[in-house]
């Protein structure tokens, strides 16, 4: 992180406890050669990972699939002027294993707008760093 900037940097553990807290994050990626950045639903797997839950046809599993991308969640209030960022980096695939993907209907994050012929996105949690605010 960025050393002597009034933030607390958070351990592992610390991101995932918080990034399991929160609905809603930001996945980057690369998106005609520039950056691009699009709020999604999610959820985490058991071993720290990413899911996402999307349409087979989307323009966003086409982007990402195979490539390295961030997830970003957080949490800020205001007014106390602190809060939370934490950035998960790495690769995504969708989840192409029969078995683990009927275990991700029944355990993984739900879609907020039903789409048809549903996949999941695994982002990897190869890199995950967090900074904290106390105000």
């Amino acid at each position: 992180m960025y050393s002597h900037d009034g933030f607390r940097e958070l351990d592992r553990g610390e991101c995932l406890r918080l990034l399991a807290g929160v609905p809603v994050g930001r996945i980057v990626h690369t998106r005609h050669a520039l950056p691009a950045v699009l709020p999604v639903n999610f959820g985490l797997d058991g071993d720290g990972a990413v899911l996402l839950r999307t349409s087979a046809a989307s323009e966003l599993v086409h982007a990402i699939d195979g490539s390295v991308v961030a997830f970003e969640a957080d949490e800020v209030d205001a007014d106390r002027r602190s809060g939370w960022s934490v950035v998960v980096t790495g690769a995504a695939t969708v989840v192409q294993d029969p078995a683990e993907h009927e275990r991700l209907v029944r355990e993984g994050p739900r879609s907020w707008v039903p789409v048809p012929q549903e996949v999941f996105v695994r982002i990897e949690p190869d890199l995950v760093t967090g900074r904290e605010l106390t105000g």
